[in-house]
């Protein structure tokens, strides 16, 4: 079974990579980005806006499955909306395509709680809550979300996606998204002890752990298809809010120091869930967090105290 990982150096991508090739083989996961990285091979350089590009892979290395993460983020997204649009529904397409074309089994798709909008339950928000984004990158996951319901209706793609809430990882830094201080707050801690965060003290969104992250969608692409009443489903592992964060990281550095000044992010979040009700997905294919708020946080210490002392111990 080949597998081809786009967006392979983005925060999700280069760790997936490596989850991949431990579980199925170094061989069977091609890795692949519009840039180099420092990923092993194989890896192949593409533009997954380019659709004949993304022939040429597939062919190449005959790929069955698909985990297509190449995406602009919410907040680069508002920056710049008619890249976010193009990249994250013209890229999407393509793939769809070259997957109903070339006999692809399955497709993943990274969705987001940014699908939601300010009109549903923002506490336990529901898996079937009506999507109505204030964000181009929501209405690109939403229209994502459709295209890929569509494809497995129409062409008998397996098209299978995750609403992920914020991601938190301790090996990649953040790349543009409403959640990034979630990541941004651990190196400020351990580098200066000082952050200044973009989003109120009392902003609550929901969050996961890399490893979780990665775990999710693995599970969900060898869950049996007849136990799956969704192609796209909600998942989460924790809510917190930015000063819970910075009090949890307290524990392990008392001498912390956070500013808040929001800026343009604070809309977006304000939009957004507060809190997931993902018991569809424990329901159907037995979906369960392993990281909560006190554990991410010892761990991603632990990781980050660890490689600094690396760098400091390595001669100059």
């Amino acid at each position: 079974m080949s597998i081809l990982v786009t967006g392979a150096t983005g925060q999700i991508g280069s760790e997936l990579v490596g989850a991949l090739r431990q579980r199925y083989g170094a061989d069977q996961v091609i890795a692949s980005a519009r840039r180099p990285g420092n990923l092993p091979a194989p890896f192949e350089l593409l533009d997954v806006t380019d659709r004949s590009t993304v022939e040429k892979v597939v062919s190449q290395y005959k790929i069955r499955v698909i985990y297509h993460l190449a995406a602009v983020l919410s907040a680069t997204g508002e920056q710049d909306p008619q890249r976010a649009w193009n990249v994250n529904v013209g890229s999407l397409l393509n793939v769809l395509e070259v997957a109903r074309n070339q006999g692809v089994h399955q497709v993943f798709f990274p969705s987001s709680i940014a699908v939601f909008g300010p009109n549903v339950p923002r506490d336990r928000t529901p898996q079937e809550a009506c999507l109505n984004p204030t964000t181009m990158y929501g209405v690109t996951k939403v229209t994502g979300e459709l295209l890929c319901d569509y494809y497995t209706r129409k062409y008998g793609v397996d098209v299978r996606g995750l609403r992920y809430p914020g991601i938190i990882s301790s090996e990649t830094p953040p790349g543009g998204g409403t959640t990034d201080y979630a990541v941004e707050i651990f190196y400020a801690a351990v580098e200066k002890g000082t952050y200044t965060c973009f989003l109120r003290e009392d902003t609550r969104l929901p969050m996961m752990y890399m490893p979780d992250c990665l775990r999710a969608a693995i599970e969900l692409l060898e869950a049996p298809n007849s136990r799956l009443r969704y192609r796209v489903y909600n998942i989460t592992a924790m809510s917190f809010t930015p000063g819970e964060i910075a009090a949890e990281i307290r524990k392990h550095i008392p001498g912390l120091r956070v500013e808040y000044k929001p800026d343009f992010r604070q809309a977006i979040a304000d939009s957004w869930p507060r809190s997931i009700d993902d018991s569809p997905g424990r329901d159907d294919w037995g979906w369960k967090a392993e990281y909560n708020l006190p554990q991410m946080v010892e761990d991603m210490l632990a990781r980050l105290r660890g490689r600094q002392a690396k760098l400091l111990s390595t001669p100059s």
